[in-house]
């Protein structure tokens, strides 16, 4: 069997609960077809680059998936039916990551270091005429 990730973004007006439901939906549909989800990980309430069917957040979803390619076929039209999800992507991977995501790793985002690091050195303070 192939491995998939496979994450959704739910509307932002929902509850929790309810995004719990849409995770479990989803891992009912791939049960039922002789898969396996592996891991399911909620990355909570995030802001959205731009604004998609009038919102401007999203909850983030994600499941790893041990199933044949007719599964996430099945689970990719079902999510395409559901009003509640405004986005979702499929990938297959190699293998599947051991752990947490980089998502659910604290520790390991370090944005915009490079840019503080060049700003303590008096480089560029992101204002002109200097």
């Amino acid at each position: 069997m192939a491995l998939y990730e496979h994450v959704f973004l739910a509307r932002q007006d929902l509850a929790q609960a309810q995004v719990d439901a849409l995770a479990e939906a989803a891992t009912k549909i791939v049960e039922d077809n002789n898969g396996k989800v592996v891991k399911t990980e909620t990355w909570g309430l995030r802001s959205l680059a731009y604004r998609i069917a009038k919102n401007r957040k999203a909850h983030y979803v994600m499941l790893e998936i041990d199933a044949p390619a007719g599964v996430v076929a099945e689970l990719e039209r079902q999510t395409q039916i559901n009003e509640d999800v405004i986005r979702y992507m499929t990938v297959k991977v190699d293998e599947l990551e051991q752990g947490p995501t980089v998502m659910m790793r604290k520790g390991d985002r370090e944005r915009g270091r490079g840019r503080r690091d060049r700003d303590e050195a008096g480089g560029n303070t992101g204002f002109g005429g200097e």
